[in-house]
């Protein structure tokens, strides 16, 4: 299962609380175009309409420039294959005030490529300075323990 895209900030911003799995509908020049890694989810974000589950601003640039259709948008909304019931489940939480769907990373599985995101909660300021926190505090221990097994050789 390689990974091609990683949203890192999603975790720092969003507390996920559950994530699903999703197909994407995808052109094949832009398939293509991810498994080259040529693919952003910065700023990206994923809504639901008409029972429809939709990826918003995830960046796919052209597989080759000259060859690309001449009205092709990078930006352009895409369709999530999901099951009706995981879609009303879906529809149900993100009413809940507070939660909202954010994708995570882009994968293959069985030769196919998936979107995975989560239903996530925004963090509070306080939460994010306690996260650079504890990986600061990490950081330190592991550097002390990186020196002490320098001194042992």
């Amino acid at each position: 299962m390689a990974s091609f895209a990683v949203n890192r900030r999603a975790k720092f911003d969003y507390r996920i609380l559950k994530t699903f799995e999703a197909g994407l509908v995808l052109s094949g020049h832009e398939a293509k175009a991810i498994k080259n890694g040529r693919i952003s989810l910065r700023g990206s974000y994923i809504v639901i309409r008409n029972e429809e589950v939709w990826l918003i601003n995830a960046n796919i640039p052209a597989y080759q420039p000259k060859n690309a259709p001449d009205d092709y948008d990078p930006t352009k909304n895409r369709k999530l294959l999901l099951h009706k019931s995981e879609i009303k489940s879906l529809i149900g939480k993100t009413k809940q005030k507070g939660l909202t769907l954010v994708p995570l990373r882009v994968y293959t599985k069985h030769r196919k490529l998936k979107l995975e995101f989560g239903l996530g909660q925004g963090k509070v300021k306080t939460d994010k300075r306690e996260a650079i926190k504890k990986r600061e505090a990490q950081r330190r221990i592991d550097r002390a323990l990186k020196k002490g097994d320098d001194r042992h050789r």
